[in-house]
């Protein structure tokens, strides 16, 4: 297909969010149709005041995790419930709310980082809220940026292939022609929807029929990470651009205002970081 320099959401063939280059050119697209749209206004009543983190094992947080997890508690005074949630109690809320389908992918989730993954889309999609990772530490709390309407809020991330290198997210919304030396996707950290968003619901199926029809070893970013997530907002977005309808999903520009991540924790050097697998720092 030619990837003419067109913002136009719907000239994409069949099945084309399963094609690395044709997806990541429609996610450009939407970064940009987003940036010229602007954020209106919308009711958030429906996303709850509710702060999700996980840590597979509550007895053994790192302390500068759980330096992490603490740094959020002034949310408190602004109405927020904050949880945290291990495996335990991870699979006691999956079984309450999804169902025996999900929480057997939650089980064959072979890293922490995958239940972690797999659960956020399920305590999200039940009940709402803002999820962040338990590496993630407040900065300024400017939650009221995430809470103006009633979206479904990502992060846009892009990769330089040249330089091996993220982007600078300041630098997404003057991508207004094509890229192919880059690839363009959205985290699954930090999330903040309303209950039953269909974009968690497609990637939470995505996720669990992979984990279910599994035969062997999955790759954690393509099967519950990220990369599904990216595939489910693609192939929602553009059925809504097919169909007229305006998008229920906004990207989260200034999450620098909220929250960061810590790259300098204990916890990379090991098996704990899903990235070393393989590494020979299991």
């Amino acid at each position: 297909m030619n990837l003419a320099p067109d913002r136009s959401l719907t000239d994409f063939p069949r099945g084309f969010h399963e094609v690395d280059a044709l997806r990541s050119e429609f996610v450009r697209r939407l970064f940009v149709a987003e940036c010229a749209e602007g954020n209106p206004s919308a009711n958030a009543a429906g996303i709850p005041k509710v702060l999700v983190r996980f840590w597979d094992d509550a007895a053994a947080v790192p302390p500068d995790v759980q330096a992490c997890l603490d740094s959020w508690n002034p949310l408190r005074e602004d109405g927020f419930e904050v949880l945290t949630f291990d495996d335990a109690s991870a699979a006691a809320h999956i079984r309450e709310t999804c169902g025996p389908r999900h929480l057997e992918a939650f089980a064959r989730c072979h890293h922490p980082a995958m239940r972690s993954d797999l659960f956020r889309l399920c305590y999200l999609l039940s009940s709402g809220g803002f999820y962040v990772d338990a590496d993630d530490a407040m900065t300024e709390g400017d939650w009221p940026l995430l809470y103006g309407n009633d979206r479904l809020k990502l992060q846009p991330l892009s990769f330089d292939i040249p330089s091996q290198s993220m982007v600078e997210v300041a630098g997404f919304w003057r991508f207004d022609r094509p890229r192919p030396d880059r690839l363009y996707y959205v985290n699954n950290n930090p999330l903040v929807a309303p209950a039953g968003h269909p974009v968690l619901r497609r990637a939470l199926e995505r996720a669990t029929d992979a984990l279910l029809g599994a035969t062997g070893p999955v790759e954690i970013q393509a099967t519950t990470g990220p990369g599904n997530l990216t595939v489910a907002l693609v192939e929602h977005a553009h059925e809504r651009a097919l169909a007229g309808l305006p998008p229920d999903y906004e990207m989260i520009r200034d999450w620098d205002r909220v929250g960061w991540t810590r790259w300098e924790l204990s916890y990379r050097e090991d098996g704990r970081n899903w990235r070393n697998i393989g590494a020979g720092r299991e």
